[in-house]
């Protein structure tokens, strides 16, 4: 196993796709990179690959919708490397189907996994460290009706408000009533609009501190999840996601960026 020396980057879903990209490209500016993976094999293999590009990775192993094994992590983390520098969530599913077992299950890992991994993770994140949410165009709140945009963007948004509107929707969508209410017919574009109100939410709690806390939408990527035909090489989409996880101490919190550059939420 390489030897993880400061800085380090944890990337979760970090066996292939944008993660994997990303902790490349993040180990080649000399970072060392933590890559997560729910399967053990698969991420020691993609660790072992970037390894043997001559660069200092490890794989541990991560669900990020098991608290007790992301509390393992944040343990083993503090034990092995003391601190991180950046934080990028990146894990994320696109189930087939809508269903609310569907809604529940997109939820759990890319909204609420998101909560849990940056609850335990903040402690053994730097005074100055960075926090990545790897969102989606889809993510933004154009597609809700006005009330719902107007929840979604309130700037008092809570944790416990988000949580119950996120809840409202899987409700909804098991009784038959969500089209009443404005909610569209896609359980992951209602994870990325939530998680991207998680980023507010967080970017708001840590206004106090050095930290930052931004969303990247790393554009239609070919990727397992995006699909053959996207317009937009893996290397493309990872630069947004490593420039946000490399801000400079004036660099922004609580933003949308696509390219570096910000987007509408």
């Amino acid at each position: 196993m390489a030897a993880l020396t400061p800085p380090v980057a944890v990337i979760t879903g970090g066996n292939r796709g944008l993660g994997l990209e990303t902790g490349r490209q993040l180990a080649q500016r000399g970072l060392s990179v933590v890559l997560t993976s729910r399967d053990p094999a698969q991420g020691q293999r993609a660790a072992d690959r970037l390894c043997a590009q001559g660069l200092t990775v490890v794989s541990y192993p991560l669900d990020v919708t098991e608290p007790a094994r992301v509390a393992a992590l944040a343990k083993r983390l503090r034990q092995e490397v003391g601190q991180i520098e950046v934080l990028i969530n990146n894990a994320g599913i696109a189930l087939e189907g809508f269903n609310a077992d569907v809604a529940r299950r997109t939820l759990a890992v890319n909204c609420f996994g998101v909560m849990t991994v940056v609850d335990h993770l903040l402690p053994v994140l730097s005074p100055r460290g960075r926090i990545v949410m790897v969102s989606s165009g889809m993510g933004q709140v154009a597609g809700l009706a006005p009330a719902l945009q107007a929840e979604f963007l309130d700037p008092t948004l809570t944790r416990a408000r988000l949580i119950d509107l996120l809840q409202t929707f899987v409700r909804e969508l098991e009784t038959g009533q969500y089209t009443q209410h404005g909610w569209p017919g896609n359980a992951y574009q209602i994870s990325k609009i939530g998680l991207n109100a998680l980023t507010r939410i967080l970017a708001r709690e840590l206004a106090s501190t050095a930290l930052r806390v931004n969303a990247v939408c790393p554009g239609w990527v070919r990727t397992d999840m995006g699909g053959r035909n996207a317009p937009r090489r893996v290397e493309e989409g990872a630069r947004g996601i490593v420039w946000a996880a490399l801000l400079g101490e004036d660099g922004p919190s609580g933003g949308f960026f696509r390219d570096g550059q910000p987007i509408p939420w």
